[in-house]
């Protein structure tokens, strides 16, 4: 682990402990959530992503942005949780995730630091707290699973709301972008198609989990076609990320001995060009919550 990982509280390394009772798995299930995102904001080589080493492309957040926006969530994630092993309807965790944004914006004075995270991740609690209920192993494609047939055509529907005109929906109309509805819409593919095979593919070739994160994030880069990125920089800058993603993977991503230098200019190039690839971490933060629930 690298030594600015070690600042705050250890990122997640073990799965949800069997035997809990309800009311301490959802707690459990909340405080692994915050490691994801903590573990997401700790990683460095990130291109364009506020870290503890830099702010990357961004001016207005930093680091401690970023802890004040997960410390307002940390009860979010175990409401949802809980509304997920009480079988509630989508409208209800809808407006969990509304009012876990207000306080988001609360402790950010305004700054959108996990808005793509509360929906992603807050879909996934709500899953695992359902699987709980059905008896079901948080596994990812059962957890997918879970997600679409409780409440796939709810967040079909939620994909695009009425009278809804966000930057990420007229980045979607504007460049055919996906972003977090969008992924909820199809159960989070990029999660556990792209993420976490990446992630899992290192840990099984012997790399440690600093690195599975780094890999991970490019995977998700390569492939996702990023409202935050295209908001910022269009299509040239959509296909500048996916670009300098896809070379960090077809190089071998960590198992290339030059892997760092290489996440380092890419890191340059980024926040040159003022690009923030943040659904791509926010999606890491996705793929780190799944591999942390599920069994062995």
């Amino acid at each position: 682990m690298m030594a600015h990982e070690q600042a705050f509280f250890n990122p997640v390394t073990r799965t949800l402990p069997d035997g809990l009772g309800l009311r301490a798995f959802c707690t459990e299930t909340a405080r692994i959530a915050v490691g994801c995102l903590h573990a997401e904001l700790v990683l460095y080589p990130k291109p364009g992503l506020v870290s503890l080493v830099d702010n990357g492309s961004h001016a207005d957040m930093n680091a401690a942005t970023f802890m004040r926006s997960m410390f307002s969530l940390r009860h979010y994630f175990a409401r949802i949780c809980r509304a997920g092993f009480d079988d509630a309807p989508f409208a209800v965790l809808r407006q969990l995730g509304i009012d876990a944004e207000v306080r988001m914006l609360g402790a950010t004075a305004g700054i959108n630091t996990h808005r793509g995270a509360i929906f992603s991740l807050g879909m996934l609690c709500a899953a695992i707290g359902r699987a709980r209920a059905q008896a079901i192993a948080p596994e990812g494609d059962s957890l997918r699973a879970v997600m679409l047939v409780r409440w796939g055509e709810d967040l079909t529907a939620h994909t695009r709301p009425a009278n809804a005109r966000s930057h990420g929906l007229q980045v979607a109309d504007r460049h055919a972008a996906s972003g977090a509805r969008e992924e909820g819409a199809l159960g989070l593919p990029s999660v556990f198609g792209v993420g976490l095979p990446a992630l899992r593919r290192t840990l099984a070739a012997g790399r440690g989990m600093h690195h599975a994160r780094i890999d991970a994030l490019f995977a998700l880069m390569a492939h996702v076609s990023d409202t935050n990125v295209c908001y910022r920089g269009g299509a040239q800058g959509a296909a500048t990320v996916r670009r300098q993603a896809a070379g960090f993977v077809d190089m071998g991503g960590t198992a290339h001995p030059g892997w760092r230098a290489y996440a380092l200019e890419c890191h340059r190039i980024l926040v040159a060009q003022k690009l923030s690839p943040g659904g791509a971490a926010d999606l890491l933060a996705a793929t780190c919550l799944v591999h942390a629930v599920a069994h062995p």
